[in-house]
């Protein structure tokens, strides 16, 4: 029987959003958001993994707005001080369903959870979510990738500039370089868009792989052999890499994946929409 890999890459990216001249700024707790229930939670799993053996091999992509978001001082300030907003709100919640025994179970959930996220933050990380990836990274356990400047669209673009196209991928690969010091292989082409000729770019930036979505590869000419289930080389150097489309719907379709499952949290539903604006306090400005 053929043995086969199986290519775990998870993207992490989020539009640059810093604003000093507001004490409170609403898309900043998308960042806030990001970091609490995704990059954290990762990082404790990955880090966990590795304190008991348990050998894995993971790939990720961070862009560069996302890496200077998780390098900046002050949105590094601002998220503590976002999660000490939420454990004052968990902690009235707990005290004002003390006879509602579900919703004060939750609220200890998420009490516990704060806590902890506050914790690991400050104390395990000194608040530089960045450089424990980088630890990940040194450790043989993660493969960071890099990805264009500010998330492109590089057909796009392409089609309207070279240059433009051209420079996406450089400055992104040098911003991969000022962020970890070491020179990326592989390379996550936003929204996974490609079109004939960015790979010669990929190809001057020493890129040795990139991961494109999967028509690239099933309406490429030839057809590739093996369909998505084998990288293909392209004529300028770098392997492409197709993204599965089943195992994409198993994490984004509101109907086959699980986002649609029942028990799947609402983020859209919170306390926000049920309690008036005066018992929210702080976490409502």
């Amino acid at each position: 029987m053929n043995k086969a890999s199986l290519a775990l890459i998870l993207h992490a990216h989020l539009p640059f959003v810093r604003h000093p001249e507001h004490e409170h700024f609403l898309e900043e707790d998308w960042f806030f958001q990001a970091i609490t229930e995704s990059y954290i939670p990762l990082l404790r799993t990955m880090r966990r993994l590795l304190d008991e053996a348990v050998p894995f091999r993971l790939t990720m992509s961070i862009t560069p707005t996302l890496c200077a978001m998780l390098d900046d001082s002050l949105l590094r300030q601002r998220y503590v001080e976002h999660l000490d907003r939420l454990i004052d709100f968990v902690m009235r919640e707990r005290k004002r369903n003390h006879k509602h025994p579900q919703l004060r179970t939750l609220a200890d959930f998420y009490l516990n959870m704060f806590r902890q996220t506050r914790a690991f933050f400050v104390e395990e990380c000194k608040c530089d979510l960045l450089e424990a990836f980088r630890q990940l990274q040194t450790a043989g356990a993660l493969e960071i990738i890099a990805s264009a400047a500010t998330h492109g669209l590089l057909p796009l673009l392409q089609a309207q500039s070279g240059e433009a196209a051209r420079a996406q991928i450089l400055i992104g690969r040098d911003s991969y370089v000022d962020s970890f010091a070491i020179e990326p292989i592989g390379f996550w082409l936003p929204e996974c868009a490609y079109a004939p000729g960015l790979e010669s770019i990929l190809q001057e930036a020493n890129i040795r792989w990139f991961v494109l979505d999967a028509h690239g590869l099933l309406f490429g000419e030839p057809r590739p052999r093996c369909s998505v289930y084998a990288p293909c080389y392209t004529p300028s150097g770098p392997a492409a890499f197709a993204r599965d489309a089943d195992a994409s719907r198993q994490v984004w379709s509101a109907r086959g994946g699980y986002p649609g499952h029942p028990a799947y949290r609402e983020f859209y539903r919170d306390a926000g929409f049920d309690l008036p604006l005066e018992r929210l306090g702080p976490v409502a400005r």
